[in-house]
Formats: structure tokens, C-alpha cells, sequence
């Protein structure tokens, strides 16, 4: 995230910036603390389906960010398409959540083929074998992205204005709260973000496959000596993390600090790594808890900037990532996490 953009996201924080005593310092501490909340919705989504993957089948997906990147696009182009690029009414939130259910299953069923195809084969192989498949399957689906781009005539690294053009209008500004001002969109990812959260929790605690996950964890060698397919869990639990990890891109489609663009691919892939590994690998707990501890500090640094009592812009992310050394040094397992989880 440039200067440039953490400015245009927080161009209309002016009412958030009066110091005329407790009262509108309350509310200002109030409103960031719900935009917090509204990043922390962001990065869960995005990165639970990183702990599901991880808490089953140990693996690193480092093609993640690139997925999510995809989600972005794929959710502007079917709202571009069906609403064009003006601005939106309330009725493209409707097709918001169709756009959202399309890319789900599209990038669900995309996860699952590259599971199955590409990373069962190395499964009796050391980690770094992982990890470089997923990294080499992120560089190829942003140059894929670029190429597409191009030809279309659409700069790859800048925001993609037209999906933020849709965003309706009862989307934009700021709504009064008990007296505090606060982001609508903001409010709009928050219950998003909920939504999913109660939608894993469901997946995970009333489904067979959420068993299948929690055993596995586990015990992977018992859960197969049980004679569960493992392997058919892995995949389905793959393809679910993509999708959500593309779910959380569509979200990100209408945020001004974010946008579509190729360059998403490693900016959200860093964020999702921290919330995990702060939370503990393979801990949809800790997701839920990092989530919120670092979408809060984000909002919390973010207006220290926008409102000039800190001038480095960079402030934001290294915050974040002093979290995360902070938590390797005290705790390496993180706040939720175990010593050993996921495997084969």
C-alpha cells in the first residue's frame, strides 16, 4: 500500500480528527477501532482459508495471495458487466454477493484441480518441494494476469478503477453511529466477514469434512487407519480454502486503500502469512484473534498517519511486522498454535 493510496482511502477521516475533548476523542478512538474491525473482517477471510489448508495437509500455499489477486478481478468483471462502470445503486449489492458466490465456486473448483493435479504427487516429499510448486503457480497466474491485462487494454500494477466505480452509493461516506461517524464500508466488511466466520465455524464443527479436518489435524495416520479418504478431504479442503481466499479478493475489490491489481498478490499474501502465524498454524482461533489484533493496529497506525502525528509512511506495515517478530521471539507457536500440526 503506497502513501498515496492510505491518503485517498482516508481523504474523508476529517470528521474523525476534531481533539474538542473526551467526548469526540472517544468517538474518534471508537471509529477507528470499527474500521479496525472492518481490515480484521478482510484479513480473516482471506486468511482462514491459509489455516484450513495448513491445519489438514501442512501446507504452505504460497499461490494464495495470487488467488486472491484473481478474486478481485473476477469479481470486478462480473459486476463491470453487469452493471457497467458508473456508479452503483443499491441493487448491485445484490449482484455483489453473486459475484462473490460465481468467483467461490469458480476459484473452489480451480483449487481442487490444482490440488489433485499438482501438489498429491509431492505429498512424500520434503516441504520445500510445496512451497516452490506454490510460489512458481503464483508467478505464473500474475503473469497470466498481466498478459490478460494488457491485451485489454488495462495497466496490471495500478488500481483497476471501474469495480470501485460500482460501489452504490448507501456505501459511501460515513453514517451516524450513536453520535460517531463511522465508514459504511467498513460496516459492509464487517458483516461480511461475520458471515464467513460463522459459515467456517458451521463447516467446521457440523460437517463431516469439518470433522475430517479437526482429526486430521490431529492425527492424520489414525483418521486414515479409520479408513477415511484423507486424500478426498485434502482436496475439499484446498479448493474451500481458495475460494475463500478469492471471497476475501472481492471484498477487497471496493476497498480505496486496495483494488484490484496484480500487485495484490504479495501485499495480501504478507498480511495473511502474519495473521497465521501470530494466531498459530493451522488455529482457526488464532486467525479469528490475530485477524482483529492486526487489523486494529493497521487502523489504529493508518490514522496516525492520515492525521500527521506520525510522517513515515511505512509506519503501518512495519508495525504489523514488529507483531509478528515480537511473537516469534516470545511464543514461535503462536498465541493458539502447537508445536507440530498438519501432515500426511
Amino acid at each position: 500500500m503506497s502513501a498515496t493510496a492510505l491518503a485517498a482511502g482516508f481523504a474523508d477521516a476529517a470528521p474523525l480528527l476534531t481533539t474538542g475533548g473526551a467526548l469526540d476523542g472517544l468517538r474518534t478512538a471508537i471509529a477507528v477501532l470499527v474500521e479496525g474491525l472492518g481490515k480484521a473482517a478482510v484479513y480473516f477471510t482471506i486468511a482462514v482459508g491459509l489455516t484450513l489448508v495448513f491445519g489438514l495437509m501442512g501446507v504452505l500455499n504460497f499461490a494464495h495471495g495470487a488467488v486472491t489477486m484473481v478474486g478481485a478481478y473476477l469479481g470486478g468483471l462480473v459486476l463491470v458487466l453487469v452493471v457497467g462502470s458508473g456508479t452503483g445503486t443499491l441493487a448491485t449489492i445484490g449482484v455483489f454477493f453473486v459475484a462473490m458466490a460465481i468467483v467461490f465456486a469458480v476459484t473452489t473448483a480451480a483449487g481442487s484441480v490444482i490440488e489433485l493435479k499438482l501438489i498429491r504427487p509431492i505429498y512424500d516429499r520434503t516441504p520445500t518441494y510445496q512451497i516452490l510448486l506454490t510460489f512458481g503457480v503464483s508467478l505464473i497466474i500474475e503473469e497470466v494476469a498481466r498478459i490478460v491485462l494488457t491485451l485489454r487494454g488495462i495497466q496490471p500494477d495500478p488500481q483497476w478503477q471501474a469495480p470501485m466505480g460500482t460501489v452504490p452509493d448507501v456505501l459511501l461516506g460515513r453514517t451516524d453511529v450513536l453520535g460517531i461517524a463511522v465508514r459504511r464500508l467498513y460496516l459492509f466488511e464487517v458483516l461480511i466477514g461475520g458471515v464467513v466466520l460463522v459459515a467456517v465455524w458451521l463447516f467446521l464443527t457440523r460437517t463431516l469434512y469439518g470433522l475430517y479436518i479437526r482429526a486430521g489435524s490431529e492425527d492424520t495416520e489414525m483418521v486414515q487407519a479409520l479408513g477415511i479418504d484423507v486424500r478426498r478431504a485434502f482436496t475439499v479442503v484446498f479448493g474451500v480454502g481458495t475460494g475463500l481466499a478469492a471471497v476475501g479478493g472481492v471484498l477487497l475489490m471496493w476497498d480505496p486503500i486496495w483494488g484490484p491489481s496484480v500487485l495484490l498478490s504479495v501485499d495480501v499474501l504478507l498480511y495473511a502469512f502474519v495473521v497465521v502465524i501470530i494466531g498459530g498454524l493451522g488455529s482457526f482461533r488464532g486467525t479469528v484473534v490475530a485477524a482483529g489484533i492486526v487489523g486494529i493496529a493497521d487502523s489504529v497506525t493508518t490514522w496516525l498517519f492520515t492525521t500527521g502525528i506520525v510522517t513515515f509512511s511505512g509506519l503501518s506495515e512495519v508495525t504489523i511486522f514488529l507483531l509478528l517478530v515480537g511473537m516469534l521471539v516470545v511464543r514461535p507457536q503462536g498465541l493458539y498454535g502447537v508445536e507440530e500440526v498438519g501432515g500426511h
